[in-house]
């Protein structure tokens, strides 16, 4: 990637460029290579992301992707993924990866896991195996992944909780945060980054944050949000955590989320995001516009000839109309869910270069009014946006 800086002896890194309230914009510096901030992370837990070859994730832009230990460690396994050159390698990118811990999966397994001080028993929802994860083993999973950024090892508890539930969770999790830097290699242009928990409690959030810190990371995460609290509960979180965290270095707010929940975000100061949705969207036929969502299933779209967006750097627009759209969907082709996911992450990646453009220039305010105020709309009408005649 041309915007890539590749220099082994770069150092991990955040870099600011410019600030426009609490939004931030930056560079992130990395061993294998340079991701302007605020980015979105596409999703690839199982070495792939879903329905994409990695030169279409390049084409939206991407800088950065995301893969998952406990996918990676139950097939095709760490050590298999090691044999293999690891998961740049194995998965045709060459730019930074970043991995998840495992520790929210483990924790959604519910009875088919144990937790104790020392780490969490569990059982494979694949073919039901028993595996075990510490902060010791999925540190030791990610160097053999071969992760640019290693998450550290956290419980995350669901919401609600609590206050007593969540301050254990909390305090086990920085006791483990400790082990799993104490485990971590220390490579040039590698990192770790430690997870503020304590769900929307401002106190346990401040122990938390205090706790990593004095650990000392290469950037710091804030989990256990998006987990059922609403925007404006994980909006209010954000408004007191993200300024307890070091100015300098990158924040990441993990499994996030909607558009409106990245504007939102990057408005507190989050520097990074990864999340399911466009993906997970584009599988079952809705597509993110500047206009909000469409439903590509709809009978509406049957005879539609207009591409899904009129934004020109969509890779779709001006190949593939609505209707074609419609169609693959009803027919059950895989080539929708592969068109629409390509469309959707696009348009993230686009977002996130508006959103990123509009805090260097200082109109972050403005931008955020427009943008809401569109998707408020709805789709365009064949008013504002004729439909093309396109028979012979």
């Amino acid at each position: 990637m041309s915007d890539f800086l590749t220099d082994s002896a770069a150092k991990m890194e955040w870099k600011p460029e410019a600030k426009c309230g609490m939004a931030r914009a930056g560079h992130l510096h990395t061993r294998h290579g340079t991701v302007p901030t605020p980015t979105f992370m596409p999703v690839g837990t199982a070495g792939t992301v879903k329905g994409m070859m990695m030169d279409s994730v390049r084409s939206t832009g991407a800088g950065i992707v995301l893969g998952n230990t406990y996918h990676l460690m139950l097939r095709p396994t760490a050590d298999r993924v090691q044999k293999l050159g690891g998961l740049h390698k194995m998965m045709d990118w060459s730019g930074p990866i970043l991995t998840d811990s495992g520790g929210f999966q483990v924790m959604s397994l519910g009875a088919l896991r144990k937790i104790d001080e020392d780490g969490v028993t569990f059982r494979s929802h694949i073919d039901g195996s028993k595996h075990r994860l510490s902060p010791e083993i999925s540190t030791d999973i990610q160097f053999k992944l071969d992760a640019t950024i290693s998450m550290a090892f956290d419980e995350c508890p669901a919401l609600p909780a609590t206050p007593e539930v969540l301050r254990k969770s909390m305090e086990m999790s920085m006791r483990w945060a400790a082990r799993s830097r104490e485990a971590f290699t220390q490579r040039e242009g590698y990192g770790q980054f430690g997870i503020v928990q304590g769900g929307t409690e401002k106190d346990l959030r401040a122990y938390s944050a205090k706790a990593l810190t004095d650990i000392g990371f290469e950037g710091y995460a804030i989990g256990g949000l998006a987990v059922g609290e609403g925007q404006e509960l994980m909006f209010s979180t954000l408004d007191f955590t993200t300024p307890m965290l070091p100015e300098d270095k990158a924040r990441y707010l993990m499994g996030v989320g909607t558009p409106d929940d990245l504007l939102g975000a990057v408005m507190r100061g989050v520097d990074m995001f990864d999340c399911v949705m466009p993906s997970r969207a584009g599988r079952t036929a809705r597509a993110y516009t500047e206009r909000g969502t469409l439903n590509l299933r709809n009978a509406r779209f049957a005879d539609d000839t207009r591409p899904i967006t009129p934004e020109d750097d969509s890779p779709i627009a001006g190949r593939y109309t609505r209707a074609y759209l419609h169609h693959l969907f009803r027919a059950n082709e895989m080539l929708g869910p592969m068109l629409l996911t390509w469309h959707n992450l696009a348009y993230y990646q686009r977002l996130m270069r508006k959103i990123r453009a509009a805090i260097v220039d200082g109109s972050l305010p403005e931008l955020a009014q427009s943008l809401r105020a569109d998707w408020a709309k709805g789709d365009w009408t064949p008013d504002e946006w004729p439909l093309p005649n396109l028979a012979l």
